[in-house]
This record gives structure tokens, sequence and C-alpha cells, in this order.
């Protein structure tokens, strides 16, 4: 009777999976859930995929003119991302695709509702770009927030490939996409984007956490990882359980302070953005000196023509200091230099390459 029984839940189980399996958002569950190297198709001969036996196949007539090389933002959430997607919406022949990636799906007028973020001063909507793109939901996946957070040049996703390939196609004009969850994929957005301008933006890594929390006063300051969802307003946790595949040392599970946790991210997201954008901006800077930081700034995106004056009334600088109300400079400094031990000594483990080196940074 126990014999039956096992069968009996073992066939149910099965069928489960297998239930599951056949769904799209399963297997992308398990694709993102595997190794890199396990998905990747079978080598076959360059020589042999560039021959057809009909010499109709494979050809399309003459394209129009190219659009403009777009450009692209990497940003973390908290570092002025906004103002940035903002003063290219204020250029003319840009058209600036704010967050392509949020759950809010721009495109669609239902999911996406009608609130702004009140600490976005001067931006009364996020999706007026978006209007008439409806058709683009047809690649969108919701999992592309929290799954695959990393991903190689050799990476494949057919279906953001298009998704961002018809807002490019779709703009007027050079298209600006602003994203706050790339950073680990820039190795797989500038291969399948090889001429676009990729800017980096960072910001204090203490002023960056102390924005993203409701309350800093209200944190407890040794609150770890594995008890961080009900401070957590941007994802900290499921990007750490997404990643930590590749970096380790992010597992919650090792219940490392919160803000330990967020460092890791900080710093493997600065080196990630330095090593794969055309230029590193701080925020910090872009505040301090908006006129020459805007000057290098459109240079690197070939843009001659625009309002210096009215771009320059766009950058608004965001209160910085916050962090002393978490906790006093030794706390931080501590914490700071424990994170740093561990990712030198995981330097030579980690999945960063050097082949796309960045070229200036401010």
């Amino acid at each position: 009777m126990v014999g039956r029984l096992r069968a009996a839940v073992r066939r149910k189980y099965f069928d489960i999976v297998r239930r599951t399996l056949l769904a799209s958002d399963g297997r992308d569950i398990v694709a993102s859930a595997v190794p890199e190297t396990w998905l990747r198709p079978p080598a076959l001969p360059p020589a042999l995929l560039a021959h057809s036996p009909y010499a109709f196949l494979g050809k399309a007539s003459a394209p129009g003119e190219p659009g403009p090389n777009p450009i692209f933002i990497t940003a973390q959430f908290r570092t002025g991302s906004t103002m940035l997607w903002n003063i290219f919406r204020h250029v003319e022949g840009c058209t600036s695709y704010y967050e392509p990636l949020n759950e809010r799906r721009w495109f669609d007028p239902i999911a996406r509702g009608n609130w702004v973020d009140p600490t976005h001063v001067g931006v009364d909507d996020y999706w007026r770009e978006y209007e008439g793109l409806a058709e683009l939901g047809a690649h969108y996946r919701d999992g592309w927030t929290r799954r695959r957070l990393y991903m190689t040049e050799a990476s494949t996703d057919l279906g953001l490939e298009r998704y961002l390939g018809g807002l490019v196609a779709g703009a007027r004009g050079t298209a600006v996409l602003q994203f706050n969850r790339v950073d680990f994929r820039l190795p797989w957005l500038r291969a399948r984007f090889p001429t676009a301008r990729l800017i980096h933006l960072y910001r204090n890594p203490r002023d960056q956490w102390s924005s993203g929390l409701a309350r800093p006063e209200a944190t407890p300051r040794d609150i770890t990882i594995d008890r961080f969802r009900p401070y957590d307003r941007f994802f900290l946790r499921a990007w750490a359980e997404d990643l930590k595949h590749h970096f380790p040392f992010l597992d919650p599970a090792r219940r490392e302070p919160a803000y330990r946790v967020f460092y890791y991210l900080w710093k493997l997201s600065y080196c990630f953005g330095v090593t794969y954008a055309h230029h590193s901006l701080a925020f910090e800077s872009l505040v301090e000196d908006p006129r020459g930081e805007l000057a290098k700034l459109m240079a690197i995106a070939d843009i001659a023509d625009y309002d210096e004056r009215t771009l320059v009334e766009l950058v608004r600088p965001s209160p910085s200091g916050r962090w002393e109300r978490y906790a006093e400079t030794g706390w931080f400094e501590r914490q700071e230099a424990a994170c740093e031990e561990v990712i030198q000594a995981s330097a030579t483990g980690l999945p960063l390459a050097t082949n796309f080196p960045g070229r200036t940074r401010s």
C-alpha cells in the first residue's frame, strides 16, 4: 500500500513538473536557475551558418537610412537616474524611455496606472513615450525584473532583444533608454546593441542607501538581509537571491547585515558600469558642475544641439548626509572595509571581463 501511494504521489508530482515546463514562465524559471553554460546552443561551423542552398534566402531589400545611435543609461535605484532621464526628455530630437523593464509595463495603460513618485520633481508622467507601442507587450516578460539579472555576451534572450529593439525602432530621433536593472547585463547589452552609447551613473553609496529607506533613523543598523523584507523598497533581497549563484557572498543565507549586501551590489555595479559603459558619471559631479558635466555627456552622446539653460535648470540636488541619521561614520567605514576584504578575496573568481573597457569617467 505504501508503494502504491508513493507511486501515485510521484506521478502527480512529475505531472505538475511537466505542466510547469510546458508553460513559458516555467521554462523561464528553469533557465534562470541553471548555469549559463548549460543553456548555450551547440557550436556550429560559422561557414555553414553563413551558407544558404538558395540564393534568395537571407537577403533583405536595402534598408532606409539608419536612425541615430541609441543611448542607454544604466544606474541603480536612487542615484538620480530619473533626473538624467528627464534631462534627455527635454532634448529636442530625443525620445527618452523611462525604465523599460519596470513592472508597471508603461506601454499598457491599465497596468501602469497614473501614480508618480513625488520625489521625482518636475515629472508628471513616465509613459508618454510609450504611447502607441502596446504591441511590445508580446515580448515583455515580468521575470526580467528579478531573474537572470546577470547576463554574459553569449547569453540569449530573443524576447528582451526584440523588446528593446522595438523601443529603439519606435523612437522619433535618438532613442534614450534609462535602466535600473541592467548593470549586470551590460556585457549582453553591449554585445547585442553595439552601436549604442552607454552612460553609467553612480552615487555615494551611503546617500544612495539612505535614500532607499523610508525612515533611515527607524531602520535597525543590525538588520540582516534575511530579515530585511519589511524595509526593502528597491528589491535588495530579490537581487541577492538571483545573483548569489554568480557572487556567493550575496547569499541571504549568510545573514550578512543588509547594508553589507547593498554595498556588495553597489561596488559590483560600479565595476560593471566602469568596465562596459562609454562614460561613467558621478551624481555629485553632475550636481556640482551641471554645465561642465552636461557638455561631456552630450559630447559622448553625439548631441550637438541642446538648450543648456533648460537642462541645467533640471539638475536638482538631492539631500545628502541623511546617512548620518542612520549610523555614525565609523560604523559605515567598518562595514565597507569588511565588504572590500570579501570582494578582494573573491576577485579572481568574479565573472567580470575587461574586454570592453569604459572610455571616460567623471
